[in-house]
């Protein structure tokens, strides 16, 4: 059986919000051991802070190399590729106001307020949609991880 192709793509965030691309390289099925290859070069090439917090899309591979590499950085689950996940389990005549509903919980003020509309969601939902709710419901921590980097402005 032939192993599938992808794309490693590491971003980084200055101090100051600037994205920048760190690393592009190929890898086999997002496996744990391309992205260990991946982190590693980028200590080789200069990277000497180690990440705060590291935001992904939800590769299994990607965890247990950042695991190995940078035991400290903090994991975050992106919120755009969770909210396609969730609406993907939803029917379309749903979609509009559940996206209105899930935008409420990131865009939250502070972590109690984002927990208060996570679990709107669910109430709302569950019920008639559990699917949806329970791939939300399964990532809930990593999802909010952000909170505990208050902005300094």
């Amino acid at each position: 059986m032939e192993e599938r192709q992808c794309l490693l793509v590491t971003i980084g965030a200055t101090e100051d919000g600037k994205k920048e691309l760190l690393a592009l390289d190929s890898g086999f099925r997002e496996s744990e051991l391309s992205w260990t290859e991946l982190l590693v070069d980028l200590n080789h090439r200069g990277l000497t802070r180690v990440p705060k917090l590291a935001i992904v899309d939800g590769a299994l591979g990607f965890w247990k190399a950042l695991t190995k590499v940078y035991h400290t950085t903090r994991w975050q689950r992106c919120w755009v590729h969770k909210t396609a996940n969730v609406l993907d389990k939803l029917p379309k005549s749903v979609q509009v106001k559940a996206k209105e509903k899930l935008h409420q919980i990131w865009m939250a003020p502070d972590r109690a307020e984002a927990y208060r509309y996570f679990d709107e969601f669910i109430s709302i939902y569950e019920a008639k949609y559990p699917k949806a709710t329970a791939c939300l419901k399964k990532d809930r921590d990593v999802l909010l991880t952000f909170y505990d980097f208050p902005d300094e402005n």
